[in-house]
């Protein structure tokens, strides 16, 4: 897909604010399902182990959704898509407040994943497109609001809870706020008629060989993503050996910089070139595990996750920004396929941890990630798409 506007600066500059506005509605949405967890646990009764497995509906309504979503994108556009999209996301959001059995909160949370797959891979392409607007890197930043948009979310959710609002309330507030950014932001995204709309596209496309390279980029990079939201707290309990009311440090310190870096990330990538901000990414992953697996004490294993923060943030906008870009297909079926490889990863990744963990222990499972971080940087020298 390829865009050709030419948008005065003061139309760039609305692009750019519109497709933001997409991204802070995705995470300010997930953020406030994410923040009532406990409280749907304790209304519908469920064990730590039932919960488990009333989450995994989220990434299967996501995973089952890559390819149909993708070619959505492509034959209906991703200006109609986003819209549509985040409508359905924030509806589907209130329902979930409203499920009273465990099977109608499994089928809202498929719905939501798949919800929110589409929106992601629309707005995701949105954002490609104005970025080639802009001729330079500016993709980090829309993940940034994202990122963002769930800090927001989780201090509103925290407020609504010390005041017993009801999730279904709270829920329902988030989804007005959406609709309001969501029908401010519609009119200035990117239009659709600066693609082939409607043209027939198959639904399932195999990946060529550089595409395959992006997604085990993003692969490596979301499998070091994943551990750290999943077992990060974990690690400090029972490896670093830090007081309860400390456990939360390195995840703090993980989020912190992520954030920070995908403000920082389109400057650096700017400054230095993609590739090689891909390359010291996969370094600032690796190197941090390193100090937490290797020095496990609360100040080196904090700078360490602070430095593990920091290489995440670039690398999925960055395999992304380059997916957009394929010569081979559409970026809407471009995307859905590095998506789906690397959100593999983010899937696998703490599974995999508690696996190692289980045959040998915390530490060399952290040290696997750490060897799979650098990965990141050996194959982002290979990956043509990247410059």
């Amino acid at each position: 897909m390829s865009y050709t506007v030419l948008a005065p600066p003061q139309s760039k500059k609305y692009l750019r604010l519109a497709v933001a506005a997409f991204f802070f509605v995705q995470g300010l949405s997930f953020a406030a399902w994410a923040s009532r967890i406990p409280d749907i646990k304790n209304m519908l009764h469920l064990t730590e182990g039932g919960l488990g497995t009333v989450l995994l509906a989220l990434p299967l309504g996501l995973m089952a959704s890559l390819p149909i979503s993708g070619w959505m994108v492509t034959k209906y556009g991703s200006k109609k898509m986003v819209l549509f999209g985040a409508i359905l996301y924030a509806v589907t959001l209130t329902f979930i407040g409203f499920a009273t059995r465990t099977e109608h909160l499994v089928i809202v949370l498929f719905a939501f994943g798949l919800w929110g797959n589409l929106c992601n891979i629309a707005v995701n392409t949105q954002a490609v497109a104005v970025e080639q607007v802009y001729g330079k890197s500016i993709m980090a930043s829309f993940h940034g609001l994202w990122s963002l948009a769930g800090f927001v979310s989780a201090m509103i959710g925290t407020f609504f809870i010390s005041v017993n609002i009801p999730p279904h309330i709270h829920f329902m507030v988030i989804a007005v706020a959406a609709f309001a950014i969501i029908f401010t932001a519609y009119k200035h995204t990117m239009p659709d008629s600066e693609r082939n709309a409607g043209e027939e596209q198959p639904m399932f496309v195999k990946p060529d060989r550089d595409l395959l390279m992006l997604g085990l980029i993003g692969f490596c990079a979301m499998v070091c993503e994943g551990a750290m939201f999943d077992w990060s707290g974990v690690y400090f309990m029972e490896v670093v050996k830090v007081p309860a009311s400390m456990k939360t440090m390195g995840y703090v310190a993980f989020m912190g910089t992520m954030t920070g870096g995908r403000f920082a990330g389109d400057w650096l990538a700017n400054k230095i070139g993609r590739k090689k901000m891909l390359q010291v990414s996969g370094l600032f992953m690796a190197t941090g595990m390193a100090l937490a697996v290797f020095f496990p004490y609360m100040a080196s294993a904090t700078f360490g996750l602070l430095l593990v923060g920091f290489g995440v943030s670039s690398v999925v906008p960055l395999v992304y920004s380059a997916a957009g870009k394929s010569t081979t297909m559409s970026a809407g079926m471009a995307l859905a396929a590095v998506s789906s490889i690397s959100f593999i990863g983010f899937l696998i990744g703490p599974p995999l941890i508690g696996i190692v963990a289980q045959m040998a222990d915390l530490r060399f499972s952290f040290a696997v990630v750490g060897v799979l971080a650098f990965c990141t940087t050996l194959l982002s020298s290979k990956a043509k798409l990247i410059q």
